[in-house]
């Protein structure tokens, strides 16, 4: 790998391990990091298709053509606000509108409009996704110009192998099965880690804990709220990041940040009365493999935490 690139890739990978990593990082995470920078990572699930909840058709990106560095003269995308975000509080107000003046870049009074990719650029007044073109401009459903912070809880468990709670050993790696807390969205039908956006002034840590709750026990912990509480007192960052996301448009994109709370044992997690709430249509223990299919960029994110904890792929 080139130089430059590996150097930034280290600086992303210490970034995402945080400062107890030892420095040491391997070709494999490199090149895994590599793949998210902006000007090589090509998004693909916000490119060449029908916009979500729209008959709005992308205008047509090709491999060729998805970063800004590249000439595409004939780039024409349509604009699209959906009128879901009309009068919303989480939402903001139209880019014209005079009264809008945002302060890109940076904490904007509650509102957080720093990318976790660094400075994005301004182009007509508005903020330029920085991973490139999506074949539309405008926010789609997006409630922010820019980036759209969202946290992600993967809590995990280790599938039990019989009454006794062990773990279940797969056949053909000889390594633990692991399995997550999946939800099925209302909205497309696919399934997820059970996450959502980070409201204006909330901690990250605030908003895991209640997205978990709102999604998976139907905001109802019952007599478990205090072992609740515990469980997500602490887990491990695994991503934060730009996330390739069918929502995303030139102009408003979703970033996240993913953190595993893992139930090594089985006593805590696994007892969890899971019931879908809020925009879960379903929720279930999910095995963890490389045959899973998750919304927008979300299996990437489970595949990090099957690195983390040596679990069967």
């Amino acid at each position: 790998m080139a130089g430059p690139v590996r150097q930034t890739a280290c600086r992303l990978l210490s970034a995402v391990a945080g400062s107890g990593s030892s420095g040491a990082v391997s070709d494999d995470c490199v090149g895994a990091m590599a793949r998210i920078i902006p000007g090589i990572f090509k998004h693909s699930r916000c490119r060449n298709s029908v916009y979500p909840h729209s008959d709005v058709r992308r205008y047509p990106v090709p491999d060729e053509s998805v970063f800004w560095t590249q000439t595409y003269a004939d780039y024409q995308p349509p604009v699209h606000e959906s009128p879901v975000l009309q009068g919303k509080e989480w939402a903001d107000p139209d880019i014209d509108n005079p009264s809008f003046k945002p302060n890109w870049n940076e904490l904007d009074g509650k509102v957080n409009r720093v990318s976790f990719i660094g400075a994005y650029e301004i182009r007509d007044g508005c903020p330029l996704n920085p991973f490139g073109r999506t074949g539309i401009r405008g926010r789609g459903v997006l409630g922010r110009w820019g980036p759209n912070h969202a946290a992600d809880p993967v809590v995990t468990r280790w599938k039990p192998d019989g009454p006794d709670g062990r773990p279940l050993v797969h056949p053909a790696s000889g390594k633990r099965v692991l399995q997550m807390c999946a939800i099925e969205r209302q909205d497309c039908g696919e399934w997820a880690i059970p996450g959502g956006m980070v409201d204006p002034g909330e901690k990250v840590s605030a908003t895991l804990r209640r997205e978990f709750l709102e999604e998976t026990m139907d905001n109802d912990a019952g007599e478990m709220a205090g072992e609740v509480e515990q469980f997500f007192a602490a887990g491990t960052e695994i991503y934060k990041g730009y996330v390739d996301d069918p929502r995303n448009t030139d102009c408003a994109w979703m970033e996240t940040v993913a953190v595993n709370f893992h139930d090594g044992t089985g006593s805590v997690v696994g007892r969890f009365p899971l019931h879908a709430g809020d925009d879960a249509a379903q929720v279930r223990w999910m095995d963890v493999g490389e045959g899973v299919k998750l919304y927008a960029s979300h299996s990437n994110i489970v595949k990090r935490v099957v690195d983390m904890l040596e679990a069967h792929w």
